[in-house]
Order: C-alpha cells, then sequence, then structure tokens
C-alpha cells in the first residue's frame, strides 16, 4: 500500500512540474503582431500633424521576421504605400520609402517591442522611438512614437484595430 502512495504522489508531483513548465512557456511567449490592423483616428493622437484619412497595416509576424504592408491615404504624406521588413533580434534593418533610408533596430521589452529608428526625410534627420503594445485580447495594437528632427520633437499615439 505505501509503494502505491509514493506512486501517487510521484504522478502527483510530475503533472504539477508539467503544468507549472507549460505555464511558464506561455508566460515567456511573445505578441504576435499578424493581421490586418486599421487606424482607428478618433483613439489615436497625432499632436500637431494631420492625421491621415484612413490606414491599413498588414503585418506577417513569424519571430523573428516581422514584415508589414502600409497603405495610407490624406494626411501630410498624401496617399503612400510601402512595404517594411524587420527582425525582432535587435539587428540593424534598412527599408527605404522612396528615396528615404531608414533604418531600424527591434527589441523585445517583456511583450512589448521597441522600435529605435533613425533615417532622413524630405533632407531632415530624424531620430524615432517607438513601443509596439498589443491589447490582451488581441484586437486592438497601439504604437506609442517620440520623434525628435532639427524641426522639432514631438509624440504621437497610433491605435489599429484588428480585421
Amino acid at each position: 500500500m505505501r509503494s502505491f502512495t509514493i506512486r501517487q504522489s510521484a504522478t502527483l508531483f510530475s503533472l504539477t512540474l508539467l503544468t507549472l513548465a507549460f505555464g511558464l512557456a506561455q508566460a515567456q511567449a511573445k505578441s504576435d503582431f499578424s493581421g490586418t490592423w486599421k487606424l482607428n483616428a478618433a483613439k489615436s493622437d497625432f499632436g500637431p500633424m494631420p492625421p491621415p484619412d484612413t490606414r491599413t497595416d498588414k503585418i506577417t509576424h513569424q519571430d523573428p521576421s516581422l514584415k508589414a504592408n502600409v497603405a495610407s491615404t490624406g494626411g501630410m504624406g498624401g496617399d503612400v504605400t510601402y512595404d517594411v521588413s524587420y527582425t525582432t533580434d535587435g539587428k540593424e534593418c534598412v527599408n527605404k520609402m522612396g528615396d528615404n533610408e531608414f533604418k531600424s533596430t527591434l527589441k523585445w521589452d517583456g511583450d512589448d517591442l521597441a522600435v529605435d529608428t533613425k533615417g532622413s526625410f524630405g533632407g531632415n534627420d530624424f531620430t524615432a522611438k517607438a513601443r509596439w503594445t498589443l491589447s490582451a485580447d488581441g484586437k486592438t495594437l497601439t504604437v506609442t512614437t517620440h520623434f525628435s528632427s532639427a524641426m522639432g520633437e514631438g509624440d504621437v499615439k497610433e491605435v489599429f484595430d484588428k480585421q
């Protein structure tokens, strides 16, 4: 009878370890930003800049690869469509939008992505520090950005709804 109790204890201990290991694996899982995201201008804050009339980001995220197709109409940029490719491992990634080149590094900060970008737009050098945050239900993507250039600095908050 005693060996049966020891076996039961060993089984219970094994199940407890398995449950803890599974819980830790889930806690360490990173956010997946994949999907089609539509800008919610009413919840966003562009500061002194005019918001675009529409913007849709189609993101494919298979960590560490993150690719996006961005389509925007109106606002300061007019009608623009471009593609960007990143890695989330902290390595520098170079993307172009027209004749403008941007160098970015993306790193995980918990479940959020910290994005540091340097580049030139229209002959003006700039830096931008962004944070991508996914809501707990995975339906809202919030991108907060602090930018600075010779023309000044500011903050932008973009809120996207998953389609």
